[in-house]
């Protein structure tokens, strides 16, 4: 009788060293015990609201297409981990007043991207009609003539563009325009004395 006992007490104790722990005890897994023990349910993912989610799609998207393929001159990428959010760089066109400086822009993506243009900011001043001591840029690809179909690489090329042929019969600073217009050579040198002064970190 007492060996029967102790064999009982020995398979027991056999057992419980071998059982595993369930998730609930471990904290693995995705589910979670069921009220009344009925098994397990599944905890579900938060999900992103559909206009959010189809507009870190297309970024992720022009993001890997303007790594593989920036623009000429251009470069832009998020500034950390929030992808609506980039920095970007331009370097001035050669042969334009702007040739040998470095320009540093926001660009900033709502979550109705690519429905709603992006908003892009110049943070280095510039000498230009079409763009103000703000950095607001004129430009009409980034208001009324906007479309889905376009990307940042574009909107990119445009703003090169811009550099190169402004255009004073739509200015932002009427005063720069009228200089253009009527005193070329003195807008040049105004244009390149900013150039220089900061967007190259030459003072002279």
């Amino acid at each position: 009788m007492s060996s029967e006992r102790g064999s009982s007490s020995n398979n027991d104790s056999g057992s419980a060293r071998k059982r595993r722990p369930d998730a609930a005890e471990t904290g693995e897994g995705t589910s979670s015990s069921s009220p009344r023990g009925g098994g397990t349910v599944a905890v579900p993912r938060p999900k992103l609201p559909k206009t959010m989610s189809t507009s870190l799609k297309r970024i992720q998207k022009e993001l890997a297409e303007i790594t593989l393929e920036p623009p000429p001159n251009c470069s832009a990428g998020p500034k950390g981990d929030n992808l609506y959010e980039w920095a970007s760089t331009i370097l001035g066109p050669t042969g334009s007043v702007y040739e040998g400086g470095v320009f540093f822009l926001d660009i900033n993506f709502s979550t109705e991207y690519p429905f709603k243009p992006p908003k892009v900011v110049f943070k280095t001043r510039i000498y230009h009609c079409n763009i103000n001591s703000q950095g607001a840029i004129c430009l009409d690809i980034l208001k009324e003539n906007w479309s889905p179909a376009l990307t940042i690489s574009k909107v990119l090329l445009s703003v090169c563009s811009m550099l190169t042929d402004c255009n004073p019969a739509d200015p932002l600073v009427s005063s720069i325009a009228n200089q253009y217009l009527n005193n070329r050579q003195e807008h040049d040198r105004v244009a390149r004395t900013w150039t220089r002064r900061y967007a190259t970190g030459f003072n002279s």
